[in-house]
C-alpha cells in the first residue's frame, strides 16, 4: 500500500512564517471556541498555550487541530506531532518544517486473496491457536502492520510462533513462574504480539496497558499505572527501548515488581523448545479495564472464555479464512486485543492493523486501508465514524472504495443514529451499504462481544416517548419524531451460548419495553475482577453478572438506554466520576464535596462529552478563569483526559441525596436544560421545580412496584379459582367435546379477567380434522392460549413426566392428551405410532416441536415428530406463532407481568413426501414460516439440555 503526495511548492498565505502565527491562532481559537462555547477561552489564546491545560484539546481535538491546519497550509504534518506537541508554539515550529503536498492514494499492490483453510476447532488454549497454524501453514500472512502510508511490516505465523518462543526463553530466564502476570507497555508494532504470546508460552499472563500518549508526560503516566501494576503484582513489565530507562522509577512504586525489559533484552537467551502447556481454565489475560486507575478492575479471562467468545462471534458474524479484518483500535481495549486481532488469528483471516495514533492524525487512511486491502471486516467506536464524516473532504475520497466490507461494527460507547444515518449517507457514493453497519454490544466482562445484530440487517432506530421512558421506566413507540422522542439503535441479540436479562431493583424480571438493569452469563463470561472482592461480589448476582448498563429488550433485541454507573465513556476510554471529583475537590476556592463530572451526549462529535460542575464561593472573573485553568491542570494530570464542558456555579446548586450524597443524573438534567446557566433570580426556582419532578419520579416508581405485586397476587388468585373449576369439570362431565368446551370457555374468561389481550391474525380458518398444528414454546401459558384460541377438541402431544403426576395426570388424560418421551429413543416411536393413529381417526394433534422451553427469546430447533406424522399421514401442517407469552411470564419466573399476547395462524403446509426426507424438507419449511413471524432470534444452533427422565415433581 502506498501514499502518494503531490510534491509542487504551496505558498503559505503570503508566502512569509510571520503570517503563520497569526492565522495559527486564528485557526486554534475557533476550534477553541467551537469545543467549548460556555469557556471563555478564546481571549487566552496565545503561542504559549498549553494544548491540554489551557486550551482543553484532548486527543480528538488535536486531530482536528492538526487537520485543519494540514487543509489551512496545505502541507502534510507528520502524525508524531498528535503526541509530542504540548502547545501552540510547538505547532507553529512544525508548520514551518512541514512536508508541502497533499496526500494522494493510489493502489501500486494486488490486495492479498488468502486460500480458505479449517479452524483450530480442537484448540482449548490459544496456544493450540497459534500452534496449529504455525504448523500446518507457517509462511501464511497473519498480520501486516501500518508503520506509514509507504510502509507495513507483514508477520506470518511461524515467524510470530518462533518469535513468541525466543520471548518466552527471556522470560523463563528471568524467573517467570507460571501463572505469574507480565505487564506489556507497547505500542502498535510486531513486538507487541510476539511478546503476548510470548509471555503465554512462558506459562504467563500478559497484562497489556497503554503506552503512553505523550511523550513529554512519560513519567507522569509510569506513575499512573503503578496501582494497576500493583494490584495485578506483576512481576515483569515490557516496555519500549524509550521507556527502559524511565521505568525504572517503579521499582519504588510497585513491590512487586522484578524486572523491566524490553524485547530486545528478552530475545538474546536462545528459544524456548516447545510452549508450558496450560489447561483451558487457566488465565488467558488480565484486562485493566481503560481508566481504572484509582481502584483497578482487572477482567480475569481464561482460554476458555476467549475462544468461546471469539467462536460465538465468528458464528454471528459468519467469519471465515478469507476475510481481511481491518483495525486502529488500540490493543489495550478488547475490541482491538481480541476482536480484531485475537479474532482473525483464530480464524485464519488476515488482519491489518495500524495504531489509533495513526487514525487519529488522519481518520481518512482507516477507510482507505479498508478500500487498498479490500477488507471484509471492521469495527469503531461511534465517534470514529462521525470523525471521519466531518474530516475527510474533497481529495480523502479519491479512490476510496468501499464495496468489499461485509460488516462495519459500531460498538464501545454509545452508538448514535444520527451518526449511522450521516455515515452511511455520506459513503454510499463509495460503496458502503446501509446493511453493512452493525451497532453491536459487549464489554470487557464478557471477553468483548455479547449481542450481534443478524447479518444484513439495516440498523434498527426505535423512536420512543422521552417522558415514558425517564419517569416510568418504558419504551412507548413514539407516533412522531421530534424533540420530544428519543432515538435508540438496537444492538443485536445474544451470542449463542449466551443469554441476556432485564431486571428491576429486587431482581424480578421485566417484560419487553420496561428499563431496567442489563444482565448476562454464558461461556464468555469472567468469575470476576483479580484481587479486588468488593468488586467481584457486586458484579456478582447468582449466576448472572451485572453490566452495569440500563437497557430494554424487544423481540430479542437489547436496546441500550444508559448507565446504572456513572461511568463516562469518552473516545471509547472508560473515565470514573468519583476520581476527578475527589481531585478538583482539593483545589483551592472549590466546596469540598461540591463536585459532579457528568457525561451529555454532543451531537456535533457522535461521542460523549465530559461535563465537570464545580461549586465555588468566587465571584470575580479573574478569581473563575485562574480556577478553571486549575481544574484543568489537575485533571490533565491526573487521567490524561481534557475536560470538554467546566460550569462554575454558586453554592447549593448541585443536588444531593439526603445523606449528602452527589446525585449526578439530576445535575446532568440541570446541564442539559440551561438551569445551570439560568439567571440567578431564577435559578432556586427552578431548582426547587427539579426537585419536586424527582420527587414524583420517586412517588410513580414506588406506585408501580406496589401495583405490579398485586396485580401479581390478583393473577394468581384468579389462576387458581380457574384452575379448580375447571379441574372439576372435566373430572366430571362424561362427554370429551363437552370438556374441551369448558377449557375453552374458563381459558378466555381467565385472560379477560386479568386484562390480558388476546389478538387472533388468521390467514385461513383451521380444518376442523385431520391437521397437525405446531407452535412456538415461549411459556407456560402457552398452551393456555392455544385453549383459549381455537374451540372444539384438539389433541394435545405433552412430556410423558406429566402422565405421572397425580394432580395432572388424570385430567389430561381426561382431555384425551397424548404423551411422549422427550429423552427415550423407544419411547419416541411408539409415540409417533399412537400420534399417527389419532390422526388416522380425524383428531386435531398440537404439539411444540421446540420440545422444551427457554428463558431467553427466540426460537429452537425442531424435533422431527410432528412432522413425521404428518408426512406419513399425508396431513397439512398449520403453523401458529405465539407472541407475548413470554413477556408474561417467563421460564423460571412466577411473577406474571401485563402484555398482550399476539396469536397468528398462518396457511398450512402440505407435505411433499412420505419419507424421512420428506419430513426433514417440511420441519423446515414450517419453522422457516414461524421463524419469520416471530420476530424472535433463531436459536437452531443453541444447545439447551433436555431435564433427566421421570421425576413426579416435574413441570409442565
Amino acid at each position: 500500500m502506498t501514499g502518494e503526495f503531490e510534491t509542487e511548492r504551496h505558498e503559505l498565505h503570503d508566502g512569509t512564517d510571520d503570517n503563520l502565527a497569526p492565522a495559527l491562532l486564528r485557526i486554534a481559537g475557533e476550534l477553541v471556541e467551537e469545543l467549548h462555547p460556555h469557556q471563555g477561552r478564546l481571549q487566552h489564546v496565545t503561542l504559549d498555550c498549553d494544548l491540554d491545560r489551557d486550551l482543553g484539546l484532548d486527543s480528538l481535538g488535536r486531530a482536528e487541530l492538526i487537520l485543519r491546519l494540514d487543509r489551512a497550509f496545505k502541507v502534510h504534518l507528520p502524525d508524531e506531532l498528535l503526541s509530542s506537541a504540548s502547545s501552540l508554539q510547538d505547532m507553529l515550529a512544525a508548520l514551518k518544517m512541514a512536508t508541502p503536498g497533499t496526500r494522494r492514494w493510489s493502489r501500486d499492490e494486488i490486495p492479498i486473496s488468502l486460500p480458505q483453510i479449517n479452524e483450530p476447532i480442537t484448540a482449548t488454549t490459544l496456544l493450540d491457536v497459534l500452534c496449529f497454524h504455525a504448523t500446518t501453514h507457517p509462511q501464511r500472512p497473519h498480520l501486516k502492520i501500518w508503520q506509514s502510508e509507504a510502509l507495513e511490516q507483514s508477520l506470518t505465523y511461524g515467524a510470530l510462533h518462533k518469535a513468541a518462543l525466543k520471548i518466552a526463553k527471556g522470560l523463563v530466564e528471568h524467573g517467570l513462574e507460571p501463572g505469574s502476570r507480565v505487564a506489556m507497555m507497547l505500542a502498535t508494532q510486531p513486538e507487541f504480539f510476539e511478546s503476548f504470546f510470548g509471555i503465554l508460552y512462558a506459562g504467563g499472563v500478559p497484562v497489556p496497558l497503554y503506552p503512553p500518549f505523550k511523550k513529554s508526560q512519560v513519567e507522569d503516566h509510569l506513575r499512573r499505572q503503578a496501582s494497576i501494576l500493583a494490584n495485578a503484582e506483576a512481576t515483569i513489565l515490557i516496555v519500549d527501548n524509550e521507556l527502559r530507562g524511565v521505568g525504572t522509577l517503579l521499582f519504588g512504586l510497585v513491590a512487586s515488581l522484578q524486572h523491566i525489559s524490553t524485547v530486545d533484552g528478552l530475545t538474546d537467551k536462545g528459544c524456548l523448545d516447545v510452549p508450558i502447556l496450560v489447561n483451558t481454565k487457566a488465565t488467558a489475560l488480565i484486562q485493566y479495564t481503560s481508566g481504572s486507575t484509582g481502584d483497578p478492575k482487572g477482567v480475569v479471562l481464561t482460554h476458555a472464555n476467549l475462544l468461546a467468545n471469539i467462536r460465538a462471534m465468528g458464528d454471528a458474524l459468519e467469519a471465515s479464512s478469507t476475510d481481511v479484518f481491518v483495525s486502529w483500535l488500540p490493543l489495550y481495549h478488547d475490541m482491538g486485543l481480541i476482536g480484531a486481532w485475537l479474532g482473525s488469528l483464530y480464524l485464519g483471516a488476515l488482519a491489518v492493523i495500524m495504531s489509533p495514533l495513526a487514525f487519529l492524525a488522519k481518520p481518512s487512511r482507516w477507510l482507505h486501508t479498508i478500500s487498498l486491502h479490500r477488507g471484509t471486516l471492521s469495527v469503531a467506536p461511534n465517534f470514529a465514524f462521525e470523525l471521519c464524516c466531518k474530516s475527510m473532504q474533497g481529495e480523502d475520497m479519491e479512490g476510496l472504495d468501499l464495496s468489499s466490507l461485509r460488516i462495519m461494527l459500531n460498538g464501545a460507547e454509545p452508538v448514535s443514529a444520527a451518526t449511522i444515518d450521516r455515515f452511511s449517507k455520506r459513503f454510499a457514493p463509495y460503496g458502503f451499504r446501509p446493511e453493512v453497519m452493525m451497532p453491536v454490544y459487549g464489554l470487557a466482562e464478557n471477553s468483548v462481544g455479547l449481542a450481534f445484530p443478524p447479518l444484513k440487517r439495516i440498523p434498527i432506530v426505535d423512536y420512543i416517548e422521552r417522558t415514558a421512558l425517564t419517569h416510568r421506566g418504558i419504551a412507548v413507540q413514539a407516533a412522531s419524531e421530534d424533540s420530544s422522542v428519543i432515538s435508540i439503535v438496537a444492538c443485536g441479540r445474544p451470542l449463542a451460548g449466551h443469554q441476556i436479562r432485564i431486571v428491576d431493583d429486587s431482581g424480578a424480571e421485566l417484560p419487553d419495553r420496561v428499563q431496567g438493569r442489563l444482565q448476562f452469563k454464558g461461556p464468555s463470561a469472567t468469575t470476576g475482577y483479580f484481587r479486588n472482592q468488593a468488586k467481584t461480589s457486586a458484579l456478582l448476582s447468582g449466576d448472572w453478572l451485572e453490566s452495569g448498563d440500563l437497557a430494554y429488550m424487544v423481540q430479542g433485541d437489547v436496546y441500550v438506554t444508559g448507565r446504572v454507573k456513572d461511568i463516562i465513556i469518552k473516545a471509547g476510554r472508560n473515565i470514573y466520576p468519583h476520581e476527578i471529583e475527589e481531585a478538583v475537590g482539593q483545589l483551592e476556592g472549590v466546596r469540598k464535596g461540591c463536585v459532579a463530572a457528568v457525561a451529555s451526549a454532543d451531537p456535533r462529535s457522535g461521542t460523549e462529552q465530559l461535563v465537570l460542575v464545580v461549586e465555588t464561593h468566587f465571584t470575580d472573573e479573574t478569581a473563575l478563569a485562574e480556577l478553571r485553568q486549575a481544574i484543568n491542570e489537575a485533571c490533565a494530570a491526573l487521567l490524561d483526559v481534557s475536560l470538554d464542558v467546566v460550569e462554575l456555579v454558586p453554592p447549593r446548586t448541585i443536588p444531593k441525596t439526603s445523606s449528602g450524597k452527589i446525585r449526578r443524573a439530576a445535575t446532568k438534567e440541570l446541564y442539559e436544560t440551561g438551569v445551570l446557566r439560568a439567571k440567578p433570580k431564577w435559578l432556586w426556582l427552578q431548582l426547587f421545580a427539579l426537585v419536586v419532578s424527582g420527587l414524583g419520579k420517586r412517588a410513580r416508581r414506588s406506585g408501580q412496584h406496589v401495583w405490579a405485586l398485586l396485580y401479581a397476587g390478583y393473577w394468581w388468585l384468579v389462576l387458581g379459582l380457574a384452575v379448580a373449576v375447571v379441574w372439576g369439570l372435566v373430572m366430571a362431565l362424561p362427554v370429551r367435546r363437552w370438556r374441551h368446551f369448558v377449557v375453552h370457555t374458563m381459558a378466555r374468561l381467565f385472560f379477560c379477567l386479568v386484562g390480558i389481550r388476546l389478538r387472533l391474525k388468521t390467514e385461513r380458518a383451521i380444518p376442523k380434522e385431520r391437521v397437525i398444528l405446531v407452535a412456538n414454546h415461549s411459556s407456560y401459558l402457552d398452551s393456555l392460549v392455544i385453549s383459549a384460541t381455537i374451540s372444539g377438541e384438539i389433541t394435545f402431544v405433552a412430556k410423558a413426566e406429566l402422565s405421572k403426576q397425580a394432580f395432572s395426570g388424570p385430567f389430561l388424560r381426561r382431555l384425551g392428551v397424548l404423551f411422549a418421551h422427550r429423552t427415550e429413543a423407544a419411547g419416541g416411536v411408539e409415540d409417533t405410532k399412537r400420534q399417527c393413529q389419532a390422526a388416522r381417526a380425524g383428531e386435531r394433534i398440537i404439539s411444540f416441536p421446540e420440545g422444551t422451553l427457554t428463558r431467553m427469546p427466540g426460537l429452537l430447533a425442531f424435533h422431527l415428530g410432528a412432522f413425521h406424522v404428518a408426512a406419513q399421514e399425508n396431513l397439512p401442517v398449520v403453523p401458529i406463532t405465539i407472541g407475548g407469552t413470554r413477556s408474561i411470564l417467563r421460564d423460571g419466573q412466577w411473577f406474571p407481568h401485563r402484555c398482550s399476547i399476539t396469536v397468528e395462524i398462518a396457511e398450512p403446509v402440505m407435505p411433499d413426501g412420505s419419507d424421512f426426507a420428506a419430513s426433514v424438507r417440511l420441519r423446515d419449511a414450517v419453522r422457516a414460516v414461524m421463524l419469520e413471524r416471530c420476530g424472535e432470534p433463531d436459536l437452531a444452533k443453541e444447545q439447551v439440555l433436555m431435564p433427566s427422565p421421570p421425576s413426579n415433581s416435574s413441570k409442565h
